[in-house]
């Protein structure tokens, strides 16, 4: 990120702090204290920085096509701004401090009470079982839900995800590959659904951005009937995932 500015840096910075904090999520039962805690928020925090300019990509990039020239002109300046916010956030001090204790933190030899000598494949059972109740409570309702409430379920679905992911190995089972795939589309189609919320704000920062010569409001109405179309094809799929997601074998359960 720090030597380029093509946004894959972006990208994978979000990926890797998104790993980082799921793996603090899931193992937390286990190693909870202040230090693993703020360092999950510092995570956040960065991940947080460097948000704004991997949204406007993936809008500029996925949700819409033939995205006009003046849209093009404004939305460069706010992605240069936007990337600039992650470069800062990068150097900065705040920035080295959690690097440090991260790495202090790997690098520290755990005890014998982490955990409190339970088995990883009991540990990973007691996870997997809530988390996945969990989702499957909420997604009954799923015909019903507003944006906000399909956004957290699509969180809900991708701490379940990264836990199946990480525990899997705990159980050397062949249904854990299928349950995991199942998870992931889901998710996916669930973003898809909330792409139209970020859309809209993607849009709302260019509005804001345009200068008074630069009239957008023409091209940004045709982009958000772009971003906002699809809609049943989209709950189509949705209802798809669902289904293949609950076919899936719990395989921690087997």
């Amino acid at each position: 990120m720090l030597q380029s500015r093509r946004p894959i840096g972006i990208h994978q910075a979000r990926v890797a702090l998104r790993r980082l904090r799921a793996a603090f999520s899931v193992f937390r039962p286990a190693v909870d204290n202040p230090e693993v805690r703020a360092l999950s928020a510092e995570a956040r925090w960065l991940a947080g920085e460097c948000g704004p300019a991997r949204d406007l990509h993936v809008f500029l990039t996925e949700s819409v096509v033939d995205v006009p020239p003046v849209v093009k002109r404004v939305a460069a300046r706010v992605a240069a701004s936007h990337l600039q916010r992650a470069r800062d956030a990068l150097g900065s001090a705040r920035y080295e401090a959690f690097d440090h204790r991260l790495g202090l933190f790997a690098a520290e030899p755990l005890s014998a009470e982490v955990g409190g000598g339970i088995r990883l494949d009991e540990f990973g059972r007691m996870v997997l079982d809530a988390r996945h109740d969990k989702v499957v409570r909420r997604g009954r309702m799923m015909e019903h839900m507003s944006e906000e409430q399909l956004h957290r379920l699509r969180i809900a679905f991708k701490k379940l995800r990264y836990a199946a992911t990480y525990l899997s190995p705990a159980f050397a089972s062949p249904a854990a590959k299928p349950y995991i795939e199942a998870t992931t589309r889901l998710q996916g189609a669930l973003g898809a659904l909330n792409d139209r919320a970020t859309a809209a704000r993607m849009l709302a920062d260019i509005a804001t951005a345009a200068r008074p010569t630069e009239d957008t409001a023409p091209a940004l109405k045709v982009l958000a009937r772009q971003a906002t179309s699809g809609e049943k094809r989209r709950r189509r799929k949705l209802e798809r995932a669902w289904k293949e997601f609950r076919k899936a074998e719990c395989f921690w359960r087997a």
